[in-house]
């Protein structure tokens, strides 16, 4: 039997624009490995497994699968879409389905985070470390977000534009001009990214549901689909499974043991009443 738990909080006052979450995931000592699936969501990661070097996963176009072993325990924090640049100092293109160690941008220093993370007395502590890190960086570099990629995002919400191409006269800018900021400051171009925060809405609505598998059809067309068959294609493509596969492993590996609601909290409160 899995025994894991993962826990999101919402960031600090100051990060509060570029991250949208902290997160603790855990995998008890004794238990079984634990395959953790992810999907794409637009943003940028830093995380760290307690005892390791942290690492620093660009923006994902498609699913990660990661088995993690008793007893581990990992730190992260993720980054609002379009907000990392101005804490890295790099545009997001260079960093698309890359994972590397931090101490490739950071050098010694994400060296010495890594043992200090190692030494921290609790998950919680062992978080704030890798959030305080980041606020010292952007401090460092003190450079705001794109305002344009950080609007657009806005109106890539879930339930916000159900044509991509509506944003260039709502944003005053022309379509290439648009792709051009939106690849550099968030890795992908619009129409990727509102397909990626389409399907976080989707896996957001099933979350409120105690068995989502069996609503397939509905959450389906609450969440923006076509059709089911709409949303079958998406989530192969962004999850490697078939939705119905993907709940029923969420189902089995998530319930109360985990807590998005950091993350999907700002999606839902997109939606329309």
């Amino acid at each position: 039997m899995h025994e894991q738990t993962y826990r999101e909080r919402r960031p600090a006052q100051e990060l509060a624009g570029r991250l949208s979450c902290v997160w603790v995931q855990e995998v008890t000592p004794g238990s079984e490995p634990y395959a953790h699936r992810t999907v794409p969501n637009g943003g940028v990661e830093i995380y760290c497994k307690v005892g390791s070097v942290p690492q620093l996963v660009g923006p994902q176009t498609g699913p990660t699968l990661e088995v993690l072993a008793p007893g581990t325990t990992v730190v992260g924090v993720r980054f609002r879409p379009g907000a990392a640049p101005s804490v890295l100092g790099m545009p997001a293109t260079e960093l698309v389905d890359l994972a590397v160690g931090a101490d490739e941008l950071w050098g010694d220093a994400a060296l010495a985070l890594g043992e200090r993370i190692a030494a921290s007395s609790s998950p919680q502590e062992a978080a704030a470390m890798l959030e305080g890190e980041v606020l010292a960086h952007a401090l460092r570099v003190a450079e705001a977000p794109d305002p344009i990629a950080t609007e657009a995002v806005r109106h890539l919400l879930p339930w916000q534009v159900s044509e991509v191409t509506s944003l260039t006269t709502s944003l005053y800018i022309s379509e290439r001009q648009l792709r051009r900021r939106c690849l550099a400051a968030i890795g992908v171009a619009p129409k990727t990214l509102h397909r990626m925060l389409r399907f976080q809405g989707f896996l957001a609505l099933a979350g409120q549901r105690e068995h989502p598998s069996a609503e397939l059809a509905l959450l389906a067309a609450e969440a923006g689909y076509a059709d089911q068959s709409h949303l079958t294609r998406e989530s192969m493509r962004l999850s490697g499974l078939s939705p119905r596969a993907l709940l029923l492993e969420s189902e089995i590996n998530c319930g109360p043991s985990h807590d998005h609601a950091a993350s999907y909290g700002p999606l839902l409160r997109s939606r329309p009443t």
